[in-house]
């Protein structure tokens, strides 16, 4: 050990009186009067004596100061001032935050710079609805820089097998919002969400995705034209097949519905937690035409508060849609994915709005504490845009925004 260094103790720094006590090789423990005890590093420049702090006592441990003291030691060597130094790495470290921009604000400038090019407003709306559906909540917030290839995972295999199109899709604009954002000098390296030679080794390739057999959804735009056909039936199949539709609700909760879960004044459903898959109570507001269905329901069985109104087998509605309907390549629990797709893709309605309108479970705590009747009253307009657009009215996203608008 070089003569003159390492003169303090460790046991003794904390009875140490007031004053400047030094431990050699221009390291010194600074005490105050007040009895604050500071690390300072003593040397000169450019025939300046300067002082440096390196910490207090309580944070920096004198192990920890001698490495410290060891560092200015080797760049006072060099040439380099310790103090200009660490206040240059301090504005270094300043202007890279001043210039980390966000994923969700490089999609925004990649969005603006070339929707002049795309000409078509549906384009422009599906790329910002999918990405605030799919991606957004998983690293929307994020530093473009920081984005991975687990992140990219994260946001695409919940989808990749349920919506193949759509989790197709969202790769590729993930990847062409990342290409731009590496060629404007905000993030450097791979491209996470590249297909070839990259995602392609970790997720099945679509048209294989495609051919696994989940539960089969109509696609949404063909929704209108299904409504109108399934209103050529009067069997009560049809009508609670609508209902379910027109809800997006499950088979098990329609064809349970009796008149008593149903306030026609408030224009509410409420599902009882037996009846529901999360075992909690479930409360759906009704459109015009849901409400329709059920006073035709309420008038056959005779209004008896002890009866179903679809008294249906569970199997009735999808022995429906195939034996009367033709229709063999959906079924009725599709359907929800049919509303859950619609509503991404086509509307600008909240996430959480359309997951508790499926009865999904609410992750986010501050979203799931909101009051009961705050939810209901913001889904109602939700429901309310969905009965219009199976009803066949192209303005759904105007009338969904109009009614928000007016109940704040």
């Amino acid at each position: 050990m070089a003569r003159g260094m390492a003169k303090l103790a460790a046991v003794s720094l904390t009875k140490l009186p007031a004053g400047m006590h030094g431990d050699g090789g221009g390291l010194w423990l600074q005490v105050t009067p007040s009895g604050a005890r500071t690390w300072i590093f003593r040397f000169r420049a450019n025939g300046r004596a300067r002082a440096m702090g390196l910490g207090p006592l309580h944070t920096v441990s004198l192990a920890e100061a001698r490495t410290k003291a060891r560092e200015c030691r080797q760049l006072r060597l060099s040439g380099i001032d310790p103090l200009e130094a660490r206040k240059a790495e301090k504005t270094a470290a300043q202007i890279r935050a001043a210039t980390v921009v966000t994923f969700k604000q490089c999609a925004e400038r990649y969005i603006a710079a070339h929707k002049a090019g795309w000409g078509n407003v549906r384009h422009l709306d599906q790329w910002k609805r999918s990405l605030a559906a799919y991606v957004y909540p998983f690293f929307g917030e994020l530093p473009v820089q920081a984005i991975d290839v687990g992140l990219v995972m994260k946001a695409l295999e919940p989808i990749w097998t349920a919506k193949p199109e759509t989790a197709s899709r969202v790769r590729g604009r993930v990847e062409s919002i990342l290409d731009w954002a590496t060629a404007r000098g905000y993030r450097q390296g791979e491209n996470p969400a590249r297909w070839k030679g990259h995602l392609e080794n970790l997720l099945p390739k679509k048209s294989k995705v495609s051919r696994i057999k989940h539960h089969e959804a109509l696609p949404y735009p063909e929704l209108p034209d299904f409504m109108a056909a399934l209103r050529q039936h009067d069997e009560i199949e049809g009508r609670a097949l609508a209902f379910t539709i027109l809800t997006a609700a499950r088979t098990n909760e329609v064809i349970g519905a009796h008149p008593i879960e149903i306030d026609f004044d408030k224009r509410v459903w409420t599902v009882p937690a037996s009846r529901m898959k999360a075992g909690v109570e479930h409360r759906l507001p009704l459109s015009d035409d849901a409400l329709a269905l059920l006073r035709a329901a309420a008038n056959t069985q005779g209004g008896a508060p002890a009866g179903r109104l679809f008294p249906i087998a569970p199997t009735a509605m999808l022995k429906f849609l195939r034996r009367r309907l033709k229709r063999k390549g959906i079924t009725v629990h599709g359907f929800r994915s049919s509303f859950q797709d619609w509503a991404a893709e086509q509307t600008s309605f909240r996430r959480e709005d359309v997951e508790r309108a499926l009865a999904h479970t609410i992750e986010n705590r501050t979203e799931a504490a909101y009051n009961r009747a705050d939810l209901l009253e913001r889904r109602r307009p939700l429901m309310e845009a969905w009965a219009a657009y199976c009803g066949g009215q192209n303005n759904v996203v105007s009338l969904g925004e109009r009614r928000r608008a007016r109940n704040g």
